[in-house]
């Protein structure tokens, strides 16, 4: 008995064993949040007050549940795609192609601010070119699993699949503009003299091993962004109670000329991850904010990183950062108001 029961098999079929659970937890949120908030607190739907308060206890447990389910099986997938295989399938790709494999990487490989410096040494040892570098490091931090389960949680699959879609076509198409343009120039000269090595072997993993990762990525990403999704869900909570209805209808709305490059313009020096933005993205929709407009608010705040461009300052000059930026805002500019003319 004792073989059909050992550790490693325990923890593969533990996640699917709560799967039934998690789903039925899931599809009753909203009859329990009406439970709780009309029948239990004895609070009426449609006051400020109700309506807020109702918002963040749906969305927040929600939200959570969502990311704990993509995660811990993103965690799994992680494992067969490191940053050292990453950069050796790109090494020496030089056509479209590279900048098409660098941004499908690019989605499942880790990836945060801290570690933009190490991963752009890396490929530039592994004669990675510039373009296909930035379409990686573009790619990377604005379509990862957490933007893509908020987007989906608030929007459903449609605006997730536009999100990633568009978010594809711009680290495609900077990085292939920043090719062309061949920039080399404004790398620091000691970025090329620089060797990180090969790395080390790597480990080939058990399908327990890669069960734990799943478990250890929840761990990891949920307990850094819970409390910005808290936060965020709070702003929205807040918005969604109190403020008017097509409010942002004038300043954000698809009849406002401005209201794309405007959006880019407030959200580049903003500094916040998807888990932060999303539910603040979702009420300036339903507030009357144009989905372009949205889109490309939020794709500026993920995607043009304060502190990652601080970091990047160390081996980039400023015109280059500078080009990065202009090319990826006129990107997200396109993609703004593409998507006003045809939702």
């Amino acid at each position: 008995m004792k073989k059909f029961f050992s550790k490693p098999l325990v923890k593969i079929l533990a996640p699917l064993a709560m799967l039934p659970v998690w789903y039925l937890l899931y599809v009753n949120l909203e009859p329990l949040t009406n439970y709780l908030i009309v029948d239990l607190l004895q609070m009426t739907r449609g006051e400020h007050w109700t309506e807020t308060i109702w918002f963040f206890v749906y969305e927040f447990p929600k939200v959570l549940m969502l990311l704990t389910l993509i995660i811990f099986f993103v965690g799994i997938v992680r494992t067969f795609f490191t940053p050292e295989r990453t950069r050796k399938a790109l090494g020496g790709k030089k056509s479209i192609f590279g900048n098409i494999l660098a941004a499908m990487l690019g989605i499942v490989t880790p990836f945060c601010s801290c570690s933009a410096i190490p991963l752009f040494l890396g490929f530039v040892e592994a004669g990675v070119p510039l373009g296909v570098t930035f379409s990686f490091l573009i790619a990377a931090p604005m379509i990862n699993e957490v933007a893509v389960v908020l987007l989906y949680g608030m929007f459903g699959w449609k605006v997730a699949l536009i999100y990633v879609s568009t978010g594809l076509f711009i680290a495609i198409f900077a990085g292939w503009i920043i090719g062309l343009l061949k920039l080399e120039k404004w790398v620091e000269k000691w970025v090329y003299e620089t060797k990180v090595g090969a790395g080390a072997d790597e480990e080939k993993l058990s399908f327990s091993n890669r069960i734990r990762f799943g478990y250890e990525s929840v761990k990891d990403i949920v307990g850094k962004v819970w409390l910005y999704v808290a936060i965020g869900i709070g702003v929205g909570a807040a918005a969604h109670g109190f403020v008017p209805e097509d409010f942002m209808a004038a300043l954000m709305g698809k009849d406002a000329w401005y209201s794309v490059p405007l959006s880019i313009l407030i959200g580049i020096p903003l500094y916040s991850n998807a888990a932060g933005i999303v539910p603040i993205v979702s009420v300036l929709i339903e507030k009357g904010a144009s989905l372009g407009t949205s889109l490309a608010f939020m794709m500026s705040v993920i995607g043009l990183s304060l502190p990652e461009m601080v970091i990047l300052r160390k081996v980039l000059h400023l015109p280059l950062i500078l080009t990065f930026i202009g090319v990826v805002g006129v990107g997200i500019m396109i993609v703004g108001f593409l998507f006003n003319f045809l939702f």
